[in-house]
């Protein structure tokens, strides 16, 4: 009976609040959440993840840019084996990472809700930016365990203000700061990746469209849940972008599906995690892959990643480089604008 009632105010209370912080506010008591966060069973995270095992992707140090071939050698087999890995020594000062994820967490946490909602995506609307929760087609209307914050950082041509939060006062800086220290990062993963290809170290950046890729910036806040074994913050996928950039807090979330099987994915304190997107598995004709992954949530302990995914402008036609096409290798993808592909991906349409 006690479970009943407790499903019953539960269900209640999601009616009127949309946020997944609030609900997990109301539900810290209870050993229930709503149906709609409840996964399939081949979902569940208790179910479904090979337990005991953190799986070691390659780490590879980005410092040592004497040794060009070595570094390229890494970048390469990671990107066609796993289509994940992490950067170390990666350039990008401490504090830069920790002011960036300080004022995200204020945000989420000592910023009032009203004040939040005022940067909420608004219903219906064409760009991802904003403050919300939900963000594609669920399946059977199920919901990821999550609210998040999107903006784009760069270029400066395509930064809408509106979307960035005005409190706490130093975010602009720490992201602006953040920002400038990505984009030499992310240069030196796009030389490697076209050099893996066999093309000039700036083809693959070209072709993916230069100075007008386009940089959003996504926090993830995954509060705590009742029942993780349950839930997923974020359901499977791969990135629909060229490359994504990612920095998590501490708290272990990160699973990748590899030979069949779930596994968590081992934190590096400042590592950067990159996952190979669909947009450069397209770039390279299928040669590099998109990494299929999932992130779960926990009990007792907030989650937070700040994925910076750079994406084509969303009129830019992006397909298989041209060099890489010939007879023994026949295009594996459509050539098509980044805005097709994105609608296409997000109302489960085929390509």
């Amino acid at each position: 009976m006690k479970t009943i009632q407790g499903q019953n105010a539960t269900t209640a209370l999601t009616m009127e609040v949309a946020r997944v912080q609030a609900i997990s506010s109301i539900t810290k008591c209870l050993d229930t959440i709503p149906s709609e966060y409840i996964r399939s069973e081949n979902e569940q995270p208790a179910a479904t993840t090979l337990q005991g095992v953190v799986l070691e992707v390659p780490v590879i140090d980005i410092s040592n840019v004497d040794d060009e071939e070595k570094l390229v050698k890494e970048i390469v087999e990671a990107s066609k084996e796993w289509g994940i890995f992490q950067v170390i020594n990666h350039g990008i000062p401490d504090e830069v990472i920790e002011n960036l994820q300080k004022v995200g967490k204020e945000f989420f946490e000592e910023v009032p809700q009203e004040e939040k909602e005022l940067i909420a995506k608004k219903p219906g609307a064409q760009s991802l930016e904003g403050y919300g929760t939900s963000l594609q087609k669920e399946i059977e209307g199920k919901k990821g365990w999550v609210d998040h914050l999107f903006h784009k950082i760069w270029p400066p041509s395509v930064i809408n203000y509106r979307y960035w939060p005005k409190n706490p006062p130093s975010y602009r800086e720490a992201n602006e700061e953040y920002a400038k220290w990505l984009r030499k990062v992310a240069d030196g993963i796009f030389r490697s990746l076209s050099l893996g290809l066999g093309l000039e170290g700036h083809e693959m950046m070209e072709a993916a469209g230069s100075e007008d890729i386009v940089y959003m910036l996504k926090i993830n806040y995954y509060p705590p849940c009742p029942r993780p074994d349950l839930a997923l913050g974020v359901v499977a996928h791969t990135d629909m972008s060229y490359i994504t950039l990612l920095v998590p807090n501490e708290v272990q979330g990160l699973q990748v599906f590899k030979d069949g099987h779930w596994y968590d994915v081992n934190y590096i304190p400042n590592a950067i995690i990159v996952h190979i997107g669909d947009q450069v598995e397209i770039l390279s004709n299928g040669k590099y892959k998109s990494v299929y992954h999932r992130t779960t949530v926990n009990k007792y302990k907030t989650r937070m990643s700040w994925p910076v995914f750079l994406e084509p402008s969303s009129e830019h036609e992006v397909g298989p480089i041209p060099k890489l096409i010939n007879e023994a290798n026949p295009p594996k993808f459509k050539t098509k604008k980044y805005k097709d592909y994105v609608y296409c991906k997000l109302n489960k349409l085929p390509q």
